[in-house]
């Protein structure tokens, strides 16, 4: 089983939706995991009303910190936008999404940033 991490800032949107998707394509494949290099301790309700229209609960997930990582190295770690303050961790492939934070984004173009990831995290999981 490969294990992926999706790290953001405050792992209340971006790399929420990431963790999501990677479960969504990967199946039982994938071990998906996101954490926050600040987190804010809660779940973007924008994000959970996102995924909730295509049919995903991110009401299950929590914010979640790098410290609350199991140990061990990840097949991908993907940063999204936390610059200097994502800290090296142990991964085979190393990728840094440029994404803008959605958070105070309408719903309309919340949904265009959810979209983005959920393409992105396709690309790298339909190559397992």
């Amino acid at each position: 089983m490969k294990r992926f991490l999706f790290v953001c800032i405050e792992n209340s949107n971006r790399s929420q939706m990431a963790q999501a998707f990677a479960k969504i394509y990967g199946g039982d494949k994938i071990e998906a995991y996101s954490a926050g290099s600040r987190p804010s301790g809660k779940v973007n309700p924008k994000a959970v009303e996102s995924m909730k229209e295509i049919g995903y609960d991110l009401s299950t997930h929590t914010s979640k910190s790098l410290d609350d990582l199991p140990a061990g190295e990840f097949e991908y770690v993907v940063t999204m936008g936390c610059g200097d303050a994502c800290p090296w961790i142990p991964a085979k492939n190393r990728l840094d999404w440029q994404i803008p934070d959605p958070r105070e984004m309408t719903p309309e173009e919340f949904r265009k940033v959810r979209d983005l990831i959920g393409a992105k995290v396709k690309e790298i999981v339909v190559i397992l």
